[in-house]
């Protein structure tokens, strides 16, 4: 058996079939939604079951042979419900592999919505619901793709649509190790990620590593009266407040030696704009923004510590005491390249050797996220960059993502030899993982073309 015919379809082509399959990827989101994909309720609970049902026939419809397979977490407890298939052309061809998720966020307050969360209501252009850019869009992308090629596909596909990537898949690994052939393959895309706007099309160049580490400050062996021993004694909330503030220098910058800094993989297209971020975030007027160089640099690939927890007396009930012991925790969200466990090690070395006037300081050390970086040269980002703008019109701008996906990274430990690309159908509207989460549809429309472009550009002879 030879490979299929190689050659590059066109773009208008693909297009019109987009358009004539449209109705039916919306209905396909839409149901999704409505499955209401929670994997807090219980990652192996009968909705999560149903959820993956779900997903595996929608993927056999676009030819893919899926099935559902429960994982098995590392202490062999039953793990999440796991979507798994492949659709093979040829042994000659490339392979490449789908990745989406199909569980989605809890709604704590319904309220906050404007709509109801698990009911897909398009307004203005835009699917509002629950999972449906995160990651709902993904398993859209992926089904639409497929459809589009049909009988033109020209590589082989395997498919992996994840059940627990919002509680942070624990099973993860185990599952690959598991189904290591599932799995193996030439290019990897990852369709959980976004775009510079809905009509800019973006790769997603790298995410930040993560590591957190819980610190205990102490200046006393029990609690004294305020008015009897304070002054020359600090109370332990004041000797980790200055501890924390150690670790900036005076342009609100990390400056913990160890602690590495890079600047954004594959160059700076275009620097994020200071006014959206303010707005986005609900920063206050008068706050200036931390750090200096580019604004994308320190939302990216520059590391930045976040106090996530803080043991302390609230306010009510409060009285005249020297605390003696403060606990709190720190994550770290390290530069793409730097192994967290080499940024850990030089936090922690830090903190035991700063600690003000002598206080005791114990560090208890968390759990490791590796970073990942795109190889910026790769055949296979050349080929998602052109399908890009032959779908979306424009030239994309490239972005990195500050937060963290583990799991991206020990994909590319398990399958070193595999190139890497990270898609998605967010954009900076979607409010993923907050209330009114939604996906612009012409944005979604044109993330399906540029996945069925780079599907059949990774087609090509000699790939």
């Amino acid at each position: 058996m030879t490979a299929p015919d190689a050659g590059i379809l066109d773009a208008d082509l693909i297009r019109s079939r987009v358009e004539s399959d449209w109705n039916r990827i919306v209905e396909l989101l839409s149901r999704k939604i409505a499955l209401q994909s929670v994997s807090a309720k219980g990652i192996t609970a009968e909705h999560m079951k149903r959820s993956a049902e779900f997903v595996a026939d929608e993927l056999k419809l676009v030819g893919v042979d899926a099935k559902v397979v429960q994982a098995t977490n590392e202490d062999g407890t039953p793990g999440a419900w796991e979507v798994i298939g492949s659709r093979i052309v040829s042994p000659d061809a490339p392979t490449v592999l789908l990745y989406a998720h199909h569980d989605v966020q809890p709604v704590p307050d319904a309220s906050a919505w404007n709509t109801d969360p698990f009911v897909a209501t398009e307004i203005d252009g835009r699917l509002y619901g629950r999972g449906s850019a995160d990651d709902g869009g993904g398993i859209a992308i992926h089904s639409g793709a497929l459809k589009a090629l049909g009988d033109d596909l020209k590589v082989n596909v395997k498919v992996f649509i994840e059940g627990e990537e919002e509680m942070g898949s624990p099973s993860f690994i185990p599952f690959v190790s598991a189904h290591k052939d599932e799995f193996a393959a030439d290019v990897i895309i990852v369709a959980d990620s976004g775009n510079w706007a809905a009509d800019i099309p973006s790769l997603t160049t790298s995410l930040r590593g993560n590591t957190t580490v819980d610190v205990t400050v102490r200046g006393l062996k029990h609690p004294v009266h305020s008015g009897q021993y304070g002054g020359p004694i600090l109370d332990s909330n004041t000797l980790a407040a200055m501890l924390i503030s150690s670790l900036y220098n005076e342009n609100g910058e990390l400056a913990v030696p160890g602690v590495a800094a890079e600047e954004p993989v594959g160059g700076l297209q275009q620097d994020v704009d200071e006014s959206g971020v303010r707005a986005d975030a609900g920063v206050v007027d008068g706050y200036v923004l931390a750090g200096t160089g580019s604004l994308a640099s320190r939302l990216w690939t520059r590391p930045s510590l976040t106090v996530i927890g803080f043991d302390a007396q609230p306010v009510e009930g409060s009285f005249n005491v020297i605390s003696p012991e403060t606990r709190f925790r720190l994550s770290l969200r390290t530069a793409p390249s730097q192994r967290p466990q080499e940024a850990q090690a030089a936090l922690v070395d830090y903190l035991k050797r700063s600690a003000p006037f002598g206080a005791e300081v114990e560090v208890e050390a968390g759990e490791n996220g590796m970073g990942w970086a795109m190889d910026p040269n790769a055949e296979a980002t050349k080929d998602a960059l052109e399908a890009m703008e032959e779908a979306f019109g424009v030239a994309p701008i490239n972005q990195g993502q500050g937060g963290s996906i583990p799991f991206i990274p020990e994909l590319q430990r398990l399958f070193p030899s595999a190139q890497v690309l990270v898609t998605g159908p967010e954009d900076p509207k979607a409010n993923a993982h907050s209330p009114n989460e939604s996906i612009s549809l012409t944005g979604l429309k044109d993330n399906v073309i540029t996945e069925a472009l780079l599907l059949d550009k990774l087609g090509k002879a000699g790939k």
